[in-house]
């Protein structure tokens, strides 16, 4: 029986990438060392390090060292299912080849609990193109089916939704995932002890707490005190009668409940991220309601702007037209002049024709009318 998990956490800093590829390549985790890497990598060794800087010279190489850093997927198989860890990296390679193609990933065996489980950790910038890496719920669903289908060609078990790996069905009232079912099943059962106490305050707390002081004063209304110490490995409640509860007893009890260092601290960044988000939203919205009241202010002065805009507009034209009107009666006057000096020197000619023609024809009959000889 395989599961599929998409591990929603921070992933959009270089610190949240570095850790989860130290944490998926620990030793004492991958203890026979069933690890995979795919594209560029120089290193001799598959070095958490290496390979955070690999992935790092890859964001830069095209220019997107921004946003969403990696994409963090979990392939798990329960205690029973007969399986070795071979098999399990050879059927996360399958996966991680067709679903990631041309982006670098790891992969890595995990043995350190009572069933093994495959990380793959993606880089989420393509080697090929340098496009990001997007997931859709559809793609989810198809990458469920090809799961599937893989255990199915196998021979291994198939995840029935309702049913244990068995394939009997889970009973009313039995506890096997941390849901909001899980919590109304918690809080309404008679036979609920401290334990279950402890879980029904973590459900109420951790959905709400940003960081480890939040949390741990969340538990702290509720009666529960935190032992959370760094030089400690598990974290330790105690209520106010004394009862203690190791985060250890909480997650065997209640399967899919993770309550240790690492998981709540992960949840913390998502939690935290979640309330940037909100608080980017409400900002903008702010910001875009005080850009609307400047417009509204603005708006007297700018349609007085456009009158006298416009008032311009119509003088400078008033103007073009009376000098318009100037320059066509220039031209007018000076044409009318034109013409009248014309006629006048035609006058003039005309006059000095008729006068010598009569001073000829005066020459002519003087001649006619002298002395004969």
């Amino acid at each position: 029986m395989a599961i599929n998990k998409v591990v929603n956490k921070s992933t959009k800093s270089h610190g949240a990438m570095r850790n989860v590829l130290e944490y998926v390549l620990r030793d004492e985790k991958i203890k026979e060392q069933y690890v995979y890497i795919s594209g560029p990598y120089a290193g001799e060794t598959i070095n958490y390090d290496e390979v955070y800087q690999t992935w790092l010279q890859e964001k830069r190489l095209w220019d997107k060292d921004s946003g969403r850093m990696y994409a963090h997927y979990i392939m798990s198989f329960h205690k029973d299912e007969n399986i070795t860890p071979a098999e399990v990296l050879e059927l996360c390679q399958l996966y991680a080849e067709r679903f990631f193609p041309g982006h670098q990933y790891v992969i890595s065996v995990h043995q350190d609990k009572d069933h093994l489980h495959g990380h793959i950790v993606v880089n989420s910038v393509s080697y090929i193109d340098g496009q990001k890496l997007h997931q859709t719920k559809h793609d989810l669903e198809r990458q469920k089916e090809f799961t599937n289908d893989l255990c199915r060609e196998r021979g291994l078990t198939v995840a029935e939704k309702g049913h244990h790996f068995d394939g009997s069905l889970i009973e009313q009232g039995e506890i096997s995932a941390w849901s909001k079912d899980k919590y109304n099943l918690l809080i309404n059962d008679s036979k609920k002890s401290f334990v279950a106490d402890c879980a029904i305050a973590l459900l109420e707390v951790i959905p709400h707490s940003a960081s480890r002081e939040e949390f741990i004063s969340g538990m702290a209304q509720r009666g529960w005190s935190v032992q959370w110490e760094e030089k400690r490995k598990h974290i330790v409640f105690q209520n106010e009668n004394g009862n203690k509860v190791r985060d250890t007893n909480i997650e065997k009890t209640f399967a899919g409940l993770e309550v240790n260092k690492e998981a709540l601290t992960h949840e913390f960044e998502r939690q935290n991220e979640i309330r940037h988000t909100k608080s980017d939203i409400i900002r903008i919205g702010n910001d875009t309601a005080d850009v609307r009241d400047d417009r509204k202010s603005e708006c007297p002065d700018t349609a007085a702007l456009i009158r006298e805009i416009r008032a311009d507009i119509s003088d400078s034209r008033s103007q073009s037209r009376a000098v318009i009107r100037s320059e066509n009666q220039s031209v007018t006057d000076n044409q009318q002049s034109v013409t009248r000096e014309a006629e006048r020197r035609l006058e003039e000619q005309r006059r000095a024709r008729e006068q010598e023609r009569a001073r000829e024809a005066r020459k002519r009959a003087h001649q006619h009318s002298g002395p004969s000889l």
